[in-house]
Parts: C-alpha cells; structure tokens; sequence
C-alpha cells in the first residue's frame, strides 16, 4: 500500500487564533488529516466550538484561552499542550491583527500592539515550542502566517507591513539555526482572505472590486485555500523544505 505522505496521525498541533478564519480552517484541516489539536485564542466560546467540530472527526481537541502578549500564558499553552499530548510536533502562528489608518495617524499604541501579537508574540511561541521539539529529538514544523505584504505592501496599514516583514525574516532566522534539529520553520502569506479581520477593507465595494482585478485567479481567497499549503507544510510530505514562504495569494504577486 502506498504511503501516505500527508498524514499527520500521531502528531500534535498548537494553532494560535484558531476559532476563527485562517486559524479555524487550519486547525480543522489538520485535524482532518489524523492530527490532534490545541486551540488557543482570547475567546473561549470560539475555540470550545471549533473544538467540537474536531472532536466530531474523531481527533481529539484541547482549547485553551490565551493571552499571546503575556509570557506568562505562553507558558502556561506550552504546559497545558505537554500535560494533554505529551509531545509537540506543529506549531502554526496564525494569530494576528491591523489597523486600517494613513501612515500620519498611527500612534504608539497601534504600533506596539501590532508588533507585540505579530511579531513578538510568535518569535517567543516558537522559541518555547522549539526548545520542546529539541529535547523530543524528533523534529518538528513550525508555520508562521505571514502576507503578500512581505513582497507588495499595500496602504493604510503602517504597522501591519512591517510587523509581517519582521515574522517574514523571523522565519528564515530560526529555519536557519534549528535545521540541524530537523525542526523546519516556513510561512504561508496569503493576500485578502475574506475574514473577520479583514473585514472592514471587504466591506468597501470600490476597494474590493480593484484589489480584485489584481488576482489572477480572479477571485479573494476564502480561509479554505490555505489548508492544503498548511497540510503539506505540516506533514513529512515537506520534509526537505525549510526557510521557505508559500504565496497563496491567486497570483496576485506573479
């Protein structure tokens, strides 16, 4: 019998923001694939209901409620992940957030913010699962949601550009130093995926039907489209590819 190279039975998933958009379709789409899966967000009803729906496959589900900017509830997500599953093998950084405003009105606040759950909020999640997946011994995947933006910035969200810039080089840094723990570390950067998040933009008719001659493909992505590129990140069907960012965005960077 053929193998399988996309299934993820026995492996244990930490999806950050996974009761919604992206994060819910990843973390449901891994479990698809035979992964058991830890939820972490700021909204328990959101997370004890994509629970469910996991649980409902036949895997199991372990939602948990986080803070991503304090450390303290990084520890505690690591420790509750060990004291379930014992063993971590994915890590998908998906939470995230923007502010739609000109350049000349950001302030310090939306700045920090921004930063604090795009970038730092992931380099020391991945930090705390990457010294887990060292002492395992095993390896690991790590997938941080990054952007389009990292190659074609767009207006009105000063900080978010950068902050994915920042996860964008973050994930090459610790792609290069944790290769020879077999622990890859890639990103995903989708484009206008209709989502919660993005839903003021979507919401804007003129804004919507220019960015969507832009597309190729000739549609906005929806959180679907990102689980496959998720899957084979995630499973040993990637196991030579490190350091490496996968464009699902239609086309619209080609």
């Amino acid at each position: 019998m053929p193998r399988n190279r996309f299934d993820l039975a026995g492996k244990v998933a930490i999806v950050t923001g996974g009761g919604r958009g992206i994060g819910k379709a990843i973390a449901v789409g891994l479990a698809e694939h035979g992964a058991d899966v830890v939820l972490s967000s700021r909204t328990q009803t959101q997370i004890e209901q994509v629970a469910q729906e996991i649980r409902n496959l036949g895997r199991k589900a372990l939602p948990i409620v986080v803070d991503l900017t304090k450390m303290s509830d990084l520890d505690r997500l690591i420790d509750g992940t060990i004291n379930a599953f014992q063993h971590i093998d994915v890590l998908v950084n998906n939470a995230g957030q923007s502010h739609e405003m000109p350049a000349e009105l950001v302030e310090e606040k939306e700045w920090d913010s921004t930063m604090s759950v795009n970038v730092k909020a992931p380099f020391f999640l991945s930090q705390k699962v990457g010294k887990v997946m060292i002492r395992q011994g095993k390896g690991g995947s790590i997938i941080n949601i990054t952007s389009e933006v990292v190659q074609k910035v767009e207006l009105n969200v000063g900080p978010y550009c950068p902050s994915k810039a920042a996860l964008h080089s973050v994930t090459k840094i610790l792609a290069k130093e944790w290769g020879k723990y077999n622990i890859r570390v890639n990103s995903l950067a989708p484009c206008f995926v209709e989502t919660e998040l993005n839903s003021p933009f979507f919401a804007q008719k003129e804004w919507y039907e220019s960015k969507l001659k832009l597309v190729p493909l000739g549609r906005h992505s929806v959180p679907d489209d990102l689980v496959g590129a998720a899957v084979f990140l995630a499973s040993d069907a990637s196991s030579y590819i490190t350091g490496t960012t996968i464009l699902v965005d239609g086309g619209l960077t080609a």
